[in-house]
């Protein structure tokens, strides 16, 4: 009867359960985000000035451009240290018998047994981003812009008479220098670096002036026969006659 009354006693007490007082992991989680924002700013067009003209055109815009990011914790953390506190709990409460069991409470609260490292996850964050912007301004006025191209083509044109009249008188000079110092016999030597000035340079004879000159004559015994003939025959004058 006794046992049957200890085996019931055993059945209704209150079970001891061991409890761990270890702290459950926590996941965290971090993160940022960088907003980067790339600002065009309209600029002045390319002008075009000829001879005090001046136009515009449409124009294409190309920036690049290049950017850094730098992000990290402060302090900068590797490892921090975690306690283990014991949790042993093997007495504070006793069974029927009188044999000491676990009350659930650790023997030894708030003792620590070891420090555990634990890693942080900080990192320093770097990055880098590119890219390309794009501009295309174009004018509105299309007919002022054709009209200040035409008349920078006929200042192109003005000029280019300008040159052309320029280098007709340069090579006028360049001859009529040349050609009269050939006349006084004073000409470059022909190693000289400056013999080049006129080397292109003819002397020639003007058009209706005779230039000095000689012609030879041919004779022959014929020749000298005519012009004998040709010359007139001298006559003896007559004696008076005797009475």
């Amino acid at each position: 009867m006794k046992k049957v009354i200890a085996t019931l006693l055993l059945l209704t007490a209150p079970a001891q359960a061991q409890v761990s007082s270890t702290a459950a992991p926590v996941a965290n989680s971090s993160g940022s985000v960088t907003n980067q924002a790339v600002q065009v700013v309209p600029s002045k067009t390319f002008t075009s000035v000829i001879n005090g003209v001046s136009c515009q055109g449409a124009s294409l815009t190309i920036n690049p451009f290049l950017s850094s990011t730098t992000g990290w914790s402060d302090p900068y953390e590797r490892y921090y240290n975690e306690p283990v506190y014991d949790t042993l709990d093997l007495v504070g409460a006793t069974d029927p018998e009188g044999n000491p069991v676990p009350d659930g409470r650790p023997d030894f609260p708030g003792r620590i047994l070891f420090k555990k490292p634990i890693r942080t996850g900080q990192k320093t964050n770097f990055s880098i981003n590119g890219g390309i912007t794009a501009q295309i301004s174009i004018p509105l006025d299309r007919s002022h812009i054709r009209t200040c191209r035409a008349a920078a083509e006929k200042q192109v044109a003005l000029m280019d008479a300008a040159l052309a009249d320029k280098r007709l008188n340069y090579e006028i000079a360049r001859l009529r220098n040349c050609a009269d110092l050939m006349k006084e016999g004073v000409m470059f030597h022909p190693k000289s670096p400056y013999s080049k000035i006129c080397a292109d340079v003819v002397l020639v004879n003007p058009p209706g002036v005779l230039s000095p000159h000689t012609h030879s004559i041919p004779t022959s015994s014929k020749t000298a026969e005519t012009s004998d003939a040709a010359k007139p025959t001298q006559q003896q004058p007559s004696s008076p006659a005797s009475p």
